[in-house]
């Protein structure tokens, strides 16, 4: 076997499985990265795969292979930028194994992410949350294990893969209700309950009557449901809801904007942005500012509080004794 092949191969047993701990996702992401590689490096360079060598995938090959995402494959920057970080990822670990390769590595290294415009998140007003969350058929079982997941989603702002990867015993109704989640990174959060989650999802733990390790959102088999039959099933709910809501037309709803919705009612509750940031699993505070950027109202509110541009600077004088007297009582 090649060097590369080795490599490729201790990289995901050793150093993502073993040191790194990665989620099952991110193992999958990086899978798809580098199967795409070897796949266009193997046409560039008409060998099979498993005979390409370090060498053969130097920083031309990268860029080319970049370029062949957002063009051909139609990938967003976003995108191309995450397999680019999949790509580094490897060749920083080749750099500690094979150090003869070092000048290949290096130059790959060097290659930078794409900068890119960030557009301003989606997220829905409380008439949108109601028309929503107002829109499962409450008369069927499907309908009401979709109001108590959805209604779950926009106030904890848990992500799709930590929804669907609830159990039974993840939700505690008692004294501090809360819901416990797997999040990003294998890191384990806990979220509070509101008085009005925890009355529907009492509801839905009697109806469900599961096992502790059963899925606490369950298909009609009794798996749990996957991440394109959740986005699918609100799909619908929001072509149902946008006749009673119409601005929900306007909006391209997932579940990731509900997401947005859960930190934006926080935002505007006067949560500080460091504690939403622990609400939602952030790993950087500095995720959390787009919903500053994000927030009209805010910047307005901000701006009430300035002193108008042809303001006068001048001395502060005191009212006269009398009607101080007066306003202090």
């Amino acid at each position: 076997m090649s060097a590369l092949a080795t490599t490729l191969q201790a990289f995901f047993t050793d150093r993502l499985v073993r040191q790194r701990q990665v989620s099952p996702n991110t193992v999958q992401a990086y899978r798809d990265t580098l199967r795409l590689l070897l796949i266009f490096a193997s046409e560039q360079h008409g060998k099979a795969p498993g005979k390409l060598d370090i060498d053969d995938l130097d920083a031309p090959l990268i860029g080319a292979f970049l370029d062949h995402l957002e063009h051909e494959r139609q990938n967003g920057v976003r995108t191309r930028n995450a397999r680019l970080a999949a790509i580094r990822s490897l060749f920083r670990y080749a750099a500690l194994r094979h150090p003869e390769h070092a000048a290949t590595i290096e130059r790959v290294l060097a290659i930078p992410p794409k900068h890119f415009e960030r557009r301003l998140v989606t997220w829905l007003t409380e008439a949108e949350i109601d028309a929503l969350l107002a829109a499962p058929d409450r008369a069927t079982w499907t309908g009401r294990r979709d109001a108590a997941l959805f209604g779950l989603a926009v106030q904890t702002g848990l992500r799709a893969s930590e929804l669907i990867g609830l159990t039974c015993v993840d939700v505690h109704l008692g004294a501090g209700a809360h819901v416990s989640c797997n999040g990003k990174g294998r890191k384990q959060r806990i979220t509070p309950l509101t008085s009005g989650t925890v009355a529907v999802m009492r509801v839905w733990l009697a109806e469900r009557a599961g096992q502790p390790a059963d899925p606490l959102y369950p298909t009609r088999t009794g798996r749990a449901l996957s991440r394109d039959a959740l986005e699918r099933r609100l799909a619908g709910y929001v072509k149902d809801a946008a006749s009673r809501c119409p601005s929900l037309a306007r909006k391209r709803v997932t579940m990731h904007v509900l997401r947005h919705s859960a930190a934006m009612r926080l935002l505007r509750a006067g949560i500080d942005t460091a504690v939403i940031a622990l609400w939602l699993g952030h790993e950087q505070v500095e995720t959390t500012q787009i919903y500053l950027h994000a927030d009209l109202q805010i910047k307005e509110r901000a701006l009430e509080r300035t002193a108008p541009i042809t303001t006068k600077p001048g001395r502060f004088r005191p009212t006269d004794k009398l009607l101080a007297f007066l306003e202090a009582l």
